[in-house]
């Protein structure tokens, strides 16, 4: 596995893919037991990975409680990521969920002793609550990194105008920088493309990518199954579906990429990703969800996948969506913008900010 440094506001060095822990425990029903865990884990070390994502609600506190357990005799070697927002147990109330610093003080200290650790090294807000303000967030971090508990900072699932105007107002006051961004991002889901990541590599931002197989749906095994639908309906907004002929597209050109290549349609999926982010300038990372060990093994094989420019083209073409306004419009006009010979025009490799 190789490495990227996260985003260009540190010189932290992460492994091209990161390790999601949302599956290690049963708290919520469903995941993995601890000696499938350490499976997974075992496996994703092996095979070079350093880059650990975890939040204080995966599985009501059980995946931080293994992840300290696993991390314990080789601390420094991996980057411990976790996050705050929403409550560990079910009945979490009202003081203990949300933005707030009073929620991110309590909250991280519960992380420090599930994860046994004396700092963690990439705190996220896990998603936007709506209502704290963005300095309220960033004095929390900034007094946080002061008192060594944590070392970076980042927003998880928040809009691109609210990580814009932290990361600015962070910057112009000398305070811990927004180091990156977490967002859902696939060949399926693919809107991200309209405002987050041009944003991130305008600002500098690093990008960790979650569910980057559509909540399985890349992977094909829904095509075709009976039980597609419940299970679809059960796991909501986390699993993409068939339902357009955009979609269908898609899952066509993954299956035929992948028999081209002589590859699995998971590993098509990835690959895509990683020649995606080989094109960043700030690191953009994808996170592997896996439930099991034999999940991690049919994807980590993606690092050994070559796309030729064809099939990368043929792959973005068929998930592709409208960027809408004003990009659309931007796109069309771009040409008079140069005075008709847009194409004698050297541009920048890196967006303006």
């Amino acid at each position: 596995m190789r490495y990227r440094i996260f985003g260009r506001h540190t010189g932290l060095r992460v492994s091209e893919l990161a390790l999601g822990t949302g599956n290690f425990g049963t708290a919520w029903g469903h995941g993995a037991e601890r000696g499938e865990a350490k499976r997974i884990w075992d496996g994703f070390a092996e095979a070079g990975g350093n880059f650990i994502d975890t939040a204080n609600g995966y599985q009501f506190g059980q995946s931080e409680e293994m992840v300290g357990e696993f991390i314990a005799s080789d601390r420094d070697h991996f980057v411990l990521a976790t996050k705050y927002t929403l409550g560990t147990t079910p009945e979490a109330g009202i003081s203990q969920t949300g933005n707030a610093r009073k929620n991110m003080a309590s909250a991280v200290e519960a992380s420090l002793k599930r994860l046994k650790t004396d700092r963690i090294d990439l705190y996220w807000a896990h998603m936007a609550d709506g209502v704290t303000p963005m300095e309220e967030i960033l004095r929390g971090f900034d007094d946080l990194a002061r008192a060594g508990k944590i070392l970076y900072a980042g927003l998880s699932n928040f809009p691109a105008w609210r990580i814009a105007r932290a990361a600015t107002m962070a910057e112009l006051r000398g305070s811990l920088p927004v180091a990156g961004i977490q967002i859902e991002y696939s060949l399926v889901e693919r809107t991200p493309d309209r405002e987050l990541l041009p944003m991130a590599e305008a600002l500098g931002l690093g990008a960790a990518l979650w569910s980057p197989l559509g909540g399985g749906f890349l992977t094909g095994k829904y095509r075709g199954d009976p039980e597609a639908d419940n299970r679809l309906a059960k796991l909501g907004f986390l699993v993409h579906g068939e339902k357009s002929a955009r979609e269908t597209a898609l899952l066509d050109a993954v299956l035929a990429v992948a028999k081209e290549t002589g590859a699995t349609p998971t590993h098509i999926a990835i690959a895509w990703l990683l020649h995606r982010a080989a094109r960043s300038s700030n690191g953009l990372i994808p996170i592997l969800g896996s439930r099991t060990r034999a999940q991690l093994d049919g994807t980590l094989g993606a690092v050994d996948v070559k796309l030729t420019a064809e099939q990368v083209n043929r792959l973005e073409a068929a998930g592709a969506v409208p960027l809408g306004v004003p990009h659309e419009q931007l796109r069309q006009t771009a040409p008079r913008l140069a005075g008709g010979k847009l194409e004698l025009l050297d541009l920048p490799k890196l967006p303006v900010a």
